[in-house]
C-alpha cells in the first residue's frame, strides 16, 4: 500500500464479510461496507465535486470517514487489498487528472471538531474543519491568531500538511502539535520541529501518515469585536485582490524570492491567457481559473506554458504550490 499527500482501536476489516452491491447499475458503480463503521466505500466516485477547481476524474475507490476509527478501519482495507491511498481534505489546494485516480481516496472532510481551552489559550481541532471558519471562530472568542487564515479555502489538516499561510503569517508560527496516522493504524503526536516546516511545506508532503488533528496556539483575552474587525478586513483584502468568481485552487505557484510568483507571470504578458476553459486570472496573475468547462488537462497546460514563458524570461522556473494528482499530458 502506498500513500500519497492530502482515537481509539483500529476496527479489523474481515475482507470476508465485507458486503458489496450495486447503486448504480448504468456506471457499475458499487457501495461496499465496512463491517463495525459508519463507513462506505464507493467507487467511481467523481472527484470533480469534491476540489474547488470542480474538475477531475473518478476515483476508483472513495472514502470520508466520520471518525478517526473509520480512518484505521479505510487503510486497514486498503492495506489488505494492497491499494495505492491518496488522501483529500478541502480539495482547494489540488489538481486532480481528468483521469481520476487508482486506489483508495480517503477524504478527511468529515471529521469534524473543535475545542477551545480557555485556560491554555489552545484550540484543538479536527483535520476536516475548515480554516476560515475557524478563524471567524476564534475571533467571536476574542482570541488572536487566526485573523490571516480567513482567506485561505483549505482545512486544518491541508494547511498543516502545507503549512499554509498569509500576510507574512503561517500555520508553524500557531501550530503547537498535530496528530498523525500511520499506515498499520498507530497515531502520534508531532511537533512542529520533527514535522520540518519551510515555506509552504512539511515533512508530511509526500508521506504515508495523515493528518487526523491538530492543536493551536492563540491568544485570548481581546476584544471580541476587534477581533472579529480585523479578521473582516483581512478578509476583504482577500476579496479585492483575489479572484474568488470563479473556481480556482488558490494560489498556483510558490513565490521564488524575493519575487512574487503573481508579478513575473503579469510581467510576462500572461495575466487573462486561456486554454480551454482555463485562464490566468486578471485580478491576480498567481491564479487560474475555470471559466466554465475546464478540463483539469487545460489547467496543468495552462501551468505548463507559465513555466516556459517565465523562465524565458526571467531563467526562473516557478514550483507548482498546487498539488497535482493522477496522469497528465501537456498540450
Amino acid at each position: 500500500m502506498k500513500i500519497s499527500q492530502a482515537v481509539g482501536n483500529a476496527c479489523t476489516v474481515d475482507a470476508s464479510n465485507v458486503e458489496t452491491q450495486d447503486s448504480d447499475r448504468a456506471t457499475n458503480s458499487k457501495i461496499i461496507y465496512l463491517p463495525g463503521t459508519n463507513c462506505e466505500i464507493k467507487s467511481q466516485a467523481l472527484l470533480s465535486a469534491y476540489t474547488s477547481y470542480r474538475v477531475g476524474g473518478a476515483a476508483e475507490l472513495y472514502v470520508a470517514p466520520r471518525d478517526v476509527e473509520g480512518l484505521q478501519a479505510s487503510l486497514q482495507y486498503a492495506k489488505e487489498h494492497d491499494l495505492r491511498v491518496t488522501t483529500l481534505g478541502a480539495g482547494s489546494n489540488l489538481l486532480v487528472s481528468d483521469r481520476g485516480i487508482s486506489g483508495l481516496v480517503i477524504a478527511t472532510r468529515h471529521l469534524r471538531y473543535s475545542h477551545f481551552d480557555h485556560q491554555t489559550g489552545r484550540i484543538t481541532v479536527a483535520a476536516g474543519e475548515s480554516i476560515p471558519s475557524l478563524a471567524w471562530e476564534a475571533a467571536k472568542h476574542g482570541w488572536q491568531g487566526l485573523e490571516w487564515a480567513v482567506g485561505i479555502p483549505g482545512s486544518v489538516g491541508g494547511a498543516v500538511v502545507m503549512n499554509a499561510g498569509a500576510h507574512n503569517s503561517c500555520i508553524a508560527d500557531i501550530l503547537v502539535s498535530a496528530q498523525v496516522l500511520s499506515p498499520d493504524g498507530t497515531i502520534e503526536t508531532l511537533t512542529p520541529e520533527e514535522l520540518g516546516y519551510t515555506y509552504r511545506t512539511s515533512l508530511l508532503q509526500g508521506s504515508d501518515r495523515v493528518v487526523t488533528q491538530a492543536t493551536l496556539q492563540l491568544q485570548p483575552g481581546f476584544d471580541p469585536a476587534f477581533v472579529t474587525a480585523t479578521t473582516r478586513q483581512h478578509k476583504q483584502h482577500r476579496l479585492s485582490t483575489q479572484p474568488y468568481n470563479f473556481p480556482s485552487c488558490g494560489s498556483v505557484f510558490r513565490n521564488p524570492k524575493p519575487y512574487a510568483a503573481g508579478w513575473l507571470i503579469e510581467q510576462s504578458g500572461l495575466k487573462g491567457y486561456q486554454i480551454g476553459g482555463a485562464q490566468v486570472a486578471n485580478l491576480h496573475a498567481n491564479f487560474i481559473v475555470n471559466r466554465g468547462g475546464a478540463k483539469a488537462n487545460d489547467i496543468f497546460s495552462l501551468i505548463r506554458h507559465i513555466q516556459q514563458e517565465v523562465q524565458e524570461r526571467w531563467s526562473i522556473l516557478l514550483e507548482p504550490e498546487v498539488k497535482m494528482l493522477g496522469e497528465f499530458q501537456a498540450a
